[in-house]
């Protein structure tokens, strides 16, 4: 006989669409991660991926993760109303239509499906003040999403850049320190890693330009390029860097996971 699937929890407040859950049946905060889509080599049907290092940060933090696919918008709402915080990773370029640009010769081509659905999902949840932590991508898909623009290549557009863009298929040396980045005292940042200077690794080409009105830059690397952002109400935070690949080396990459669901714990 088989036995019932217990229930992951019901939306709270269902009367009036406000995102969040009543943990029905374990105390984990349900943390949406939305994944890309692979249609590699060329003619291949359509996958989903999504690196299991951001999953594997979200349970050592304490949260249990979900995975949100390329969807319509009504069926991603019915995954927003029974999550309780949302994981915006990193990924490939956005496409600069989103942003009123052309496209340079270094950003990869687009995939306007995916863009569509982080955006959406990062729009809803900054105005339903669902708790959100953006990475890489994720930091610019927010700024994208908010008003914001971006460099689409560094080494081209930023005189004097230092390096930003390191091998990020040496899966050995994801976690190494690759610059420092200068965080803003009183920043939510700062307080959360304990340290104005912190160490970062860095797989990025593209960067924040014009910064999203709703938006701050509470850290920048010795460039000036700005490495990370918060907004709020509520927790919004966005940042360049890979913490999910440094977090096991990394006790103050950790806290930043760890931070994100206490809030989501403290809000409940």
């Amino acid at each position: 006989m088989l036995r019932p699937i217990p229930s992951i929890g019901t939306p709270r407040h269902n009367q009036t669409g406000q995102i969040g859950n009543t943990f029905t049946t374990n105390t984990r905060p349900l943390i949406g991660i939305p994944v890309a889509q692979d249609t590699y080599p060329p003619g291949q049907r359509p996958r989903s991926i999504l690196y299991q290092t951001y999953t594997n940060a979200l349970e050592a933090a304490g949260a249990a993760p979900v995975l949100l696919p390329i969807a319509e918008r009504d069926t991603l709402d019915a995954l927003l109303v029974r999550l309780d915080g949302l994981l915006i990773p990193g990924g490939d370029d956005v496409n600069p239509e989103r942003y009123g640009a052309e496209r340079h010769p270094k950003t990869e081509p687009p995939d306007d499906a995916h863009d569509a659905v982080e955006i959406y999902l990062t729009r809803k949840a900054v105005a339903e003040r669902l708790p959100l932590l953006a990475i890489c991508r994720g930091m610019q898909i927010l700024n994208v999403a908010l008003g914001g623009s971006l460099i689409q290549h560094i080494p081209d557009q930023v005189p004097n850049a230092i390096r930003h863009e390191f091998d990020y298929d040496d899966y050995t040396r994801r976690a190494d320190v690759t610059h420092t980045v200068e965080s803003v005292p009183g920043s939510r940042l700062a307080g959360i890693m304990g340290a104005l200077q912190i160490g970062v690794n860095s797989f990025h080409h593209q960067a924040v330009e014009r910064l999203a009105e709703s938006l701050r830059a509470v850290a920048c690397a010795p460039d000036g390029i700005i490495e990370a952002v918060e907004g709020g109400p509520g927790f919004v935070l966005g940042v360049q860097w890979h913490p999910e690949d440094m977090f096991e080396a990394d006790a103050g990459m950790l806290g930043l996971f760890r931070a994100f669901v206490q809030q989501i714990m403290q809000s409940r």
